[in-house]
């Protein structure tokens, strides 16, 4: 039934069209020319939602994004299959028998508080090239991460004054490199986007935190030979503490 004209639609709709299209993996979005964004093919269910958001008009938009709208940037997913957790190889990484234990008994140990304020090595080795890829200058790093489609379009929303909100399951930190306002984003997991002190909470300067970790955190990829053998832990420029990482939530902090 078509909408009446001048229809608006409730906040809570707007939500959930959103979090159907972005929860998507490899969507991309096509919506009407006042959105400015150019057409690309997709699927017929994708297109539309997008033409019902269009035709809706909402007054602002929240958007609830996870996986799907950063895997065709080729970010590895960590639960699915072949992801970081079920390809964790806990003898490579720099620790004693009984974290490699317990990391074997549960891979997201590796990114657990108790670990992690014992061992910061594991944590750092594991995220090497993935915070690399996040951090890096992508005018200059070939190898850094970039947006996809979907996270420009919810630069578009705010450019048009639509965006209330960005509430994400993602600790990428893509949303920041289209320039979407820092206020309007929610990384309820947190972000690789910043980095700080986990004791001190004081930040580390992105580009130095990148030096540091090409220089002090071995490669257990074999990607990087200029990467070191072996791993010394990354200190803290103010309290001194080896708890400098990006500002991702781990499991069992409080």
């Amino acid at each position: 039934m078509p909408l009446p004209r001048g229809a608006r639609t409730h906040p809570l709709v707007a939500v959930l069209l959103c979090f159907v299209l972005l929860c998507i993996p490899g969507a991309s979005l096509s919506v009407s020319t006042a959105f400015c964004v150019p057409a690309v093919k997709m699927s017929s269910a994708v297109g539309k939602i997008a033409d019902l958001i269009s035709h809706l008009k909402p007054k602002s938009i929240c958007f609830l994004t996870g996986a799907g709208v950063s895997v065709a940037a080729g970010i590895p997913d960590f639960r699915s299959p072949g992801g970081m957790y079920d390809t964790l190889r806990p003898e490579l990484l720099t620790a004693n028998q009984m974290e490699r234990r317990a990391m074997q008994a549960d891979p997201t140990a590796v990114v657990s508080w108790d670990l992690f304020r014992q061992n910061q090595l594991p944590y750092l080795e594991l995220r090497r090239p993935f915070i690399l890829g996040v951090l890096s200058d992508q005018a200059k790093d070939k190898d850094a991460y970039r947006p996809t489609l979907s996270h420009f379009f919810i630069r578009v929303c705010h450019d048009k004054g639509l965006l209330r909100r960005v509430y994400t399951q993602n600790i990428d930190g893509l949303d920041y490199k289209t320039g979407t306002p820092t206020e309007s984003q929610i990384p309820v997991h947190g972000s690789l986007g910043r980095v700080q002190c986990e004791g001190c909470k004081t930040p580390y300067p992105s580009p130095d935190f990148c030096d540091a970790l090409r220089k002090n955190v071995k490669d257990i990829y074999g990607i990087d030979a200029t990467a070191p053998t072996e791993s010394t832990p990354v200190p803290c420029i103010k309290c001194g503490k080896p708890l400098v990482k990006p500002a991702t939530v781990l499991y069992g902090r409080r």
